[in-house]
C-alpha cells in the first residue's frame, strides 16, 4: 500500500498531543489587529485544542505527525 502524503501548510498549522488531541493556534489574530483590544490580542496568543467534529480530517491530513 503506497504511503500517504502529508498536506505542508497543515504540518506547520497543527500538532497532535499526547493524549491525540489536536492543538491549533488562535483564529482572528493578525488581520486588523490594531483595532482589537490589548486584552483580546493578549488571549489570542496561546494555542487551543480543535473541535472535535474537525479532529479526523485534519488527523488525515498529518498522518505521520
Amino acid at each position: 500500500m503506497p504511503k500517504q502524503k502529508t498536506h505542508s501548510s497543515s504540518k506547520k498549522r497543527f500538532k497532535v498531543s499526547g493524549k491525540g488531541k489536536v492543538i491549533t493556534p488562535y483564529a482572528y489574530k493578525k488581520h486588523k489587529a490594531e483595532a482589537k483590544s490589548p486584552k483580546r490580542r493578549r488571549q489570542l496568543r496561546g494555542t487551543q485544542v480543535a473541535h472535535t467534529t474537525n479532529e479526523k480530517r485534519i488527523k488525515k491530513m498529518i498522518p505521520y505527525k
